[in-house]
Order: structure tokens, then sequence, then C-alpha cells
């Protein structure tokens, strides 16, 4: 089960890679025109609905990007088939639909169904989808009906299913979105609490890949909160919308890379030139683009207390940014980019603040992280014992450098003999192996990645970073 969650969380990349086009266009458009929503400038205008058609329409991305991810193939006509399966069941559960088959007036009707189209479903709409192009892709019918037979038959078939998936819904949305609707708002209540509450669980839950599932309760509508979509919109409240975002903002700019100097500071003298390219890479990354797998895992495994500590502060800072009502958001996570662009949103409020909390959280996590490492002699990176001295070595360099990573991480994998299928989300490789003794960890750290990451008795993720994407093209390469 673990690992299936593990395969949604990855699939969700896709669609959620495209949110930083609409934060890009809405954060240019508001800042050509920051009050009037685009109504003094048809230039700001034009920029603004274009990145709203894609922040008003992330179910149907999520239905179209888990089909593709969680098919078998990378097929298109998983991703059509999950397109199909969301305007079946979003057409049948509308609001009218629902009154008509009910006999009611649309005003009577269970106001579960006007939220019908939300994350939730889109996500439930490329399961089914994905698990038809599974089982139907290569299925040969009659000759009389061949040619509907392998991948034309897939849409079809994912058609008749989301007519029973709907009429199961018919019953059982309502059940799901009234408890959804109360965990957000047991949360909401909680107001600033609430918020630091949720910053604690989310990072909490990064090893395991699940934070996914937790995030879109919070930021996409599942449960009517709905706090990305409303932030960049401005249909909201002035320095509330935006609370679970915006006190990421301290910890993934300033707090990690303050983290990451800590652990150059107490590595080994030996150690602090490979170190510090390590830290330098990890830490720009999390500052300019808020992606800080490299950092977190570089410590998450071999310090699980000290990843506790980095938790509890999220949530201190999402607490801290909800008190005082700092508001701003990110399409793709809480960097240097994200931030500039929304600054200027109407709905972003004293975002500055979170500029001056970022520094302050900067000197926590430095002196705070240097001294639980030195206190209870923590083996962060750099600290290893002299008898591990090579388990990392340093990073692969020069021209061929990812086809060298690629080849030195599939070599440590154990090769074809060993590796049964590969795939990578934003920063990690996702490899699924017939035996984990046949894994050669040190190999594989020999190329410089940030850590190792075992999932399971056959599944294993290496965290490589934002250039993943290239190294995966590499090993497919070599695949085949």
């Amino acid at each position: 089960m673990m690992k299936y969650l593990q395969r949604i969380g990855r699939s969700l990349m896709l669609p959620v890679a495209v949110l930083p086009a609409a934060a890009i266009l809405m954060g240019i458009g508001y800042w050509i025109d920051p009050t009037g929503w685009g109504a003094e400038s048809p230039v700001a205008a034009f920029l603004i609905k274009a990145g709203s058609s894609i922040i008003d329409n992330i179910p149907i991305l999520f239905a179209v990007g888990v089909a593709l991810g969680m098919a078998k193939a990378k097929d298109g006509s998983a991703a059509l088939s999950g397109l199909v399966a969301y305007l079946v069941v979003t057409t049948l559960l509308s609001t009218g639909s629902v009154a008509l088959l009910e006999g009611v007036d649309p005003e009577k009707v269970d106001p579960a169904f006007a939220k019908i189209g939300n994350a939730f479903v889109g996500i439930l709409s490329g399961l089914v989808a994905a698990n038809m192009y599974n089982r139907f892709s290569h299925v040969k019918l009659p000759d009389a009906l061949a040619f509907f037979s392998g991948k034309r038959l897939v849409p079809i078939m994912t058609a008749v299913t989301m007519i029973v998936v709907s009429a199961i819904l018919f019953f059982v949305w309502p059940v799901i979105y009234t408890g959804l609707v109360s965990f957000g708002e047991g949360i909401a209540k909680l107001g600033a609490a609430g918020a630091g509450l949720y910053g604690f669980f989310n990072r909490l839950l990064i090893p395991t890949g699940l934070h996914h599932a937790l995030n879109s309760v919070f930021w996409f509508d599942v449960a009517g909160i709905n706090d990305i979509g409303n932030f960049w919109s401005g249909k909201g409240e002035k320095g509330v919308t935006g609370m679970y975002q915006a006190g990421f903002f301290p910890v993934m700019m300033f707090g990690l890379p303050a983290a990451g100097l800590a652990m150059y500071h107490t590595a080994k003298t030996k150690k602090k030139k490979q170190v510090a390219s390590l830290m330098l890479a990890a830490g720009f990354a999390a500052f300019f683009t808020g992606v800080t797998e490299p950092i977190e895992f570089a410590f998450m495994f071999v310090a699980p207390a000290l990843y506790f500590v980095h938790a509890v502060l999220t949530g201190i800072s999402l607490a801290i940014a909800a008190t005082f009502n700092w508001t701003a958001g990110f399409g793709f996570s809480a960097g240097f980019v994200d931030f500039v662009l929304s600054s200027r949103l109407p709905l972003a409020n004293q975002p500055y603040m979170l500029l001056l909390q970022g520094l302050v959280f900067a000197v926590i996590y430095y002196f705070l992280f240097r001294f639980l490492i030195t206190k209870f002699n923590i083996q962060t990176p750099g600290r290893e014992d002299d008898a591990d001295e090579d388990v990392v070595g340093d990073a692969v360099t020069g021209e061929n450098k990812f086809s060298a990573m690629a080849a030195t991480i599939y070599e440590g994998l154990g090769g074809d003999a060993n590796v049964t299928s590969i795939d990578n989300c934003v920063t990690r490789l996702r490899v699924e192996v017939k035996d984990m003794d046949a894994v050669d960890q040190k190999k594989i750290k020999s190329t410089g990645v940030p850590g190792i990451n075992v999932v399971g008795q056959h599944s294993i993720q290496v965290i490589v970073g934002t250039n993943v994407q290239f190294v995966a093209d590499e090993i497919e390469k070599i695949r085949k």
C-alpha cells in the first residue's frame, strides 16, 4: 500500500510541475497591475487570465498526469483516458445532473456535488484510467471489432467503468466530502496553531512521499480550503489566505541553507571540500527554487532526531507567519522565484516580513544544528567514521557529468541483472530491484548524490537533485 501511494505521489509531480507556469504568468500580470486585477491593463489581464487557466483546472491536470504516471507505459491513450474519466464523472455528478436524477430543484441538491470537480476526483479519475490501460491496452477483440482493440479500447472501458464509479460516488462522495471538510475546518479553526501542525506533519511525511496527500487537502480544492488557487486568483481574505504557504519561505530560503552551512562547518577538515560542494548546490536549490530534498536527505536518515527538529521548526515558522498574517504564495515551492512573483499579488500581506523572519530562522537553524551535531556527535555528511571514508566520493564533473553519474549509479544498482524498473520525480530516481543486497550504496554515493532512501524490500530511491531528469535519461540510454 505504501509503495502504491508513493507511486501516486510521483505521478502528481508531472501536473504539479505545470504550476510554475501559472505562477510566472499571474505573477508578472499582478506586477504590472497589482490593484486593478488587470482591469486597467489589457496586458496584465491577459497574463492573469492565462495563468488562471492553469490554476482553475488543476483537477484536470491531475486526472491526466496521474493516468500517465500510473500506467505501465507512458502512453498518450492513458492520458486521454484520464481526461475521459474526469469528464464522465463530473458531468454525471454535476448539480444539474443530480437534480435531474433525484427529481428535485437544483438548490436542494447536496452541496458536495457542486464541488465534484476537485483534485481528489481528478486523482481518482487518473487511477481508474491507468488501471484500465494496464488491463486492456493489449486486449485483442474479434475481427469484426478489431478497430477497437488494444489502446483504442482503453478510453471506452474507462468511460464504462466511470459510470459505475459515478454510481458509487453518488452515495459515497457526500460522506467523503463532509469528512474532508470537517478535517480541513478542524485544522482551519485552530488558526495559526493549525497552520503550524500542518507544517510539522508536512515535513514528517517527506521521507515517505505521502506529504502530497496532506498537501492536496490544504493547497487544492479538495476540502474547500484551496490555499494556492485562492491566493493566486485573489479569492480570499488578505492576511489569511496563503497561511498554509507563507511559513515555508523562511525555512526553505534561509533555514535549510543555514543548516547546510552548519553541517559544512562541523565536517572533518579533510572532508570539508566535498561537503562544501554538496551543501552549496543543495543550499542554492533550496533558496532559489524551494527544492529542499537534497539538503533534507543529507541528514534525514543519518540523524532522524535532527530531522524531527527541522519538522518542529517548520511548524513553528508556519505558526508565526500565520499569527502575524504575513502571507506570500507559490506555484511550485517556497523559493526566491515564487516569492518575487507572489509579492505583489492582491492577497500578499507584508510578504517582506517573511524575509526578516527568514534571517532569524537562519540564525536559529545554524546555531541549533551546530550545537546538536557537536553535542551528540551526529554523523552528518563529512563526519563519518574514517573507515567509511569512501562512502561519499567527489562529485563527477566534466562534459559527460550526467552520463558518467548515470553509469556509476546504474552499476551500483546492479545493472540489467538487478534493476526491474526505474523512474524519477522532481529530485529522486525511484528504482525497483530484484535483490537489495546486490545494490552497492557506496558506489552510488561516490557520484556525490545527496542521499539514498531504501523504502522497501525491492524499492530504493536515489536523491540526485533538480538535475535528476538528465541522469534518468542517461540511464534509459544504458538500459536500451
